[in-house]
């Protein structure tokens, strides 16, 4: 007997066969007190959609916020034009605070600095942030470039905070690189990784 889901055989007589050959990992960079994380190579027109991957992202100094930029020339210049959204809830330790709700202090209209990713961070030996970024086309000619990014943080002040964060760079320049750092200080640790992923 099988199983079979959209036309793939699944499960047959106990073999198990999940196709998981979409998502391509293209780069990772790790941080050692790194005062950005930059990815100039890999975003083009191969894949239709990008995915930057973060495990454990500590900074070194507290109350400090992860951002990004976008560069259309192999990162000579990070300066796209972006306008973001940007929503959160979060719950501290105690038990005593608790939120969701839009947060007009994060976004972004139609600035060329850096963008809020997560803002906040702590910077005890145990805090760190974790959270996916999509990019979408980036290297259309046509269309602005979309993404949508959520993370969740050990905050300053001992919450835990999810962040919701959706936008796009104003451009219709291919977007072909990328950077990531810290409002203040550098990036003591973490990981970052980038996949393209194929639309079938």
């Amino acid at each position: 007997m099988a199983f079979i889901s959209n036309g793939t055989t699944i499960l047959d007589n106990g073999a198990f066969n999940v196709n998981l050959g979409s998502m391509v990992l293209i780069s990772e960079q790790t941080a050692s007190s790194s005062a950005s994380i930059s990815f100039t190579s890999g975003i083009d027109s191969t894949y239709p959609i990008y995915k930057f991957e973060f495990i454990n992202i500590h900074g070194q100094n507290d109350i400090t916020d992860f951002t990004f930029n976008f560069s259309t020339d192999s990162g000579s210049n990070y300066n796209v034009t972006k306008t973001t959204t940007w929503f959160n809830a979060y719950h501290n330790e105690s038990d005593t605070h608790t939120n969701l709700g839009y947060d007009g202090d994060q976004d972004m209209a139609q600035g060329t600095g850096f963008a809020i990713f997560e803002t906040g961070q702590g910077n005890d030996n145990d805090q760190s942030m974790s959270g996916y970024f999509y990019l979408f086309n980036p290297s259309s000619t046509t269309f602005v470039k979309h993404f949508i990014a959520q993370s969740n943080s050990a905050l300053f002040h001992n919450y835990t905070r999810t962040a919701f964060l959706a936008g796009y760079g104003n451009t219709t320049s291919a977007i072909d690189a990328t950077r990531f750092q810290m409002s203040s200080g550098n990036i003591d640790s973490g990981t970052i990784k980038l996949y393209g992923i194929k639309d079938s």
